[in-house]
């Protein structure tokens, strides 16, 4: 089926008899193959008399070479593997069974997920072969609880990718969502396992809309946004490649480092900085004046004339309009 969907993917009409004999089958076995294909979510196939079969949208496949090849002698020596998959359940969840040694990073990139996450157990809706999912999994020997800043350290490299792939008008919500025009355009999911003095295991998993049709916004509950919709159409194993090289590198430097470094940027792109807010917890609900990033990476909210610091984990938040 893949094979397939590889061939088609330039989005030009391919008869069946032609497909037939790329194939080395019947006409049928095309037929019967093209069905799988039309289900595979953010695929449409046309098929019109007489010129054959194409992909409604052409498709720019990831490559496992373009993407390794793009990264430095450094990076490649402390990366195991990057791998590209086809269908899988979760890039983080692949990522979790890796087994690592310190310092060094395993990589995978999926076209498609069936069970992607966001943060709070949210879905994360995965068209095949349109977006970006990806995880990488690093070892650190650090305490477990040094490693909470980090997706901090990671939304702030992110936002100032995507600038440079051309994205303007975009910020950082607390903690690690990335907004275009009030909607979300990318998120990063952060998981860490170990133990409490180290060694601990931290998944860095990245999702980025490139584009999204109207049946994957209908299924996605909040407003998001892609890149084309910005008007950027950005080369899909270039962006990649970008992402894994940037990861790489915010995973050293915070190894060495720790948060500091990333605090300037974040809050460069910080959205909600001195905007009245609405944090949601499990158990109750605060509204107060946003003061920004803390140093260790919580949020700082003036409430009752008082500042508080709240922690990923522990809030959601949303803008609240001044009455």
């Amino acid at each position: 089926m893949y094979a397939l969907l590889k061939h088609l993917s330039d989005g030009r009409f391919h008869s069946g008899e032609q497909l037939a004999t790329e194939f080395s089958c019947s006409r049928s076995a095309i037929w019967k193959t093209l069905k799988q294909v039309k289900e595979i979510p953010g695929i449409t196939v046309d098929a019109v008399s007489g010129r054959g079969y194409r992909l409604r949208r052409p498709l720019e496949l990831l490559e496992q070479h373009r993407i390794i090849e793009s990264l430095s002698a450094d990076q490649a020596a402390i990366l195991n593997d990057c791998h590209v998959m086809q269908t899988v359940e979760s890039t983080n969840e692949l990522a979790a069974k890796a087994v690592l040694h310190t310092g060094h990073s395993e990589a995978w990139f999926a076209e498609h997920q069936t069970g992607g996450r966001g943060r709070r157990g949210r879905a994360w809706v995965s068209s095949f072969g349109q977006n970006i999912y990806f995880s990488l999994a690093t070892k650190y020997e650090l305490p477990i609880n040094q490693l909470s800043g980090l997706s901090i350290a990671m939304g702030a490299a992110l936002a100032d990718l995507l600038a440079q792939h051309g994205l303007s008008g975009h910020g950082l919500k607390w903690p690690n969502d990335l907004l275009w025009g009030d909607k979300k355009i990318a998120g990063i999911l952060l998981e860490a396992s170990g133990e409490t003095d180290g060694p601990a295991t931290a998944i860095i998993g990245v999702g980025i809309n490139l584009h999204l049709d109207e049946e994957a916004r209908q299924a996605i509950d909040q407003p998001v946004a892609c890149l084309s919709q910005a008007g950027l159409n950005v080369d899909r194993n270039v962006l990649a490649a970008d992402l894994l090289s940037t990861t790489l590198n915010v995973c050293e430097q915070y190894q060495a480092e720790g948060l500091a470094p990333f605090l300037n940027t974040w809050r460069k792109h910080d959205l909600y900085q001195n905007t009245l807010v609405k944090l949601i917890t499990p158990s109750q609900t605060i509204e107060g004046l946003s003061q920004g990033l803390a140093n260790d990476g919580g949020i700082c909210l003036l409430v009752d004339n008082n500042t508080k610091t709240f922690y990923a984990g522990e809030v959601s938040l949303r803008a609240k309009m001044p009455e």
